[in-house]
């Protein structure tokens, strides 16, 4: 089995399909992205680009809303709150401030730009 995003044409992902690896590979049942892009393009048409529910490819699994970006070959996740910046090694949106690692619960304030103690 293989999982496949469509995307629009500002690459924001429409839907998330499985294909069956018979649909996915060679003759010698070899898996290939271009044999399930084609099966799913000849279905439904739109363009299509594989993503992995393991992690394995595009750094994550594509979810409806998501952005591709191909110079980053990943499934971004939508951005969380305008102060956040993406960071291109991993692909994650990241606070302008580190959260603090003390163990407790904390919440992002957009309007101070801080992070914020959750309520016990």
């Amino acid at each position: 089995m293989a999982h496949f995003a469509e995307l629009d044409d500002n690459n924001v992902v429409l839907r998330v399909i499985v294909v069956d690896t018979k649909d996915n590979s060679t003759a010698d049942g070899v898996e290939k992205e271009s044999i399930g892009q084609a099966f799913c393009e000849r279905l439904f048409g739109g363009r299509w680009l594989q993503t992995s529910y393991n992690n394995n490819i595009r750094k994550r699994y594509a979810g409806i809303g998501y952005t591709y970006d191909a110079a980053l070959d990943a499934f971004i996740t939508p951005k969380p709150y305008p102060s956040w910046s993406l960071d291109p090694a991993t692909a994650d949106w990241e606070a302008p401030v580190p959260m603090p690692n003390d163990g407790k619960r904390y919440y992002w304030d957009e309007e101070t730009k801080s992070w914020v103690l959750a309520p016990a």
